[in-house]
């Protein structure tokens, strides 16, 4: 059974952004601790992408933290990261 994810108002925040601002500006979204932010995160991406990458960086492989460190070139970054995360 599917944990109920309750519709907030930061879902219509970043579905905004998504129409307009997206082509050119990373999103951000912050708060204090174990409020929702990466349910409402996880949730949005499965609603309204086709596809998506969820990386946590609380639970993630050292790999995958260096791809970090370098991301000029996103298309090769984009496929590093792909191959580097369990499907």
């Amino acid at each position: 059974m599917e944990k109920p994810v309750f519709k907030r108002k930061i879902y219509d925040e970043i579905l905004e952004w998504k129409k307009n601002r997206s082509d050119k500006y990373a999103l951000l979204i912050k708060g204090a601790r174990r409020v929702g932010k990466s349910t409402i995160a996880e949730e949005f991406a499965k609603k309204e992408f086709k596809s998506y990458i969820l990386v946590d960086f609380a639970n993630t492989s050292k790999a995958i933290m260096d791809l970090f460190d370098d991301t000029y070139d996103l298309n090769f970054f984009f496929l590093q990261l792909s191959r580097s995360l369990p499907v």
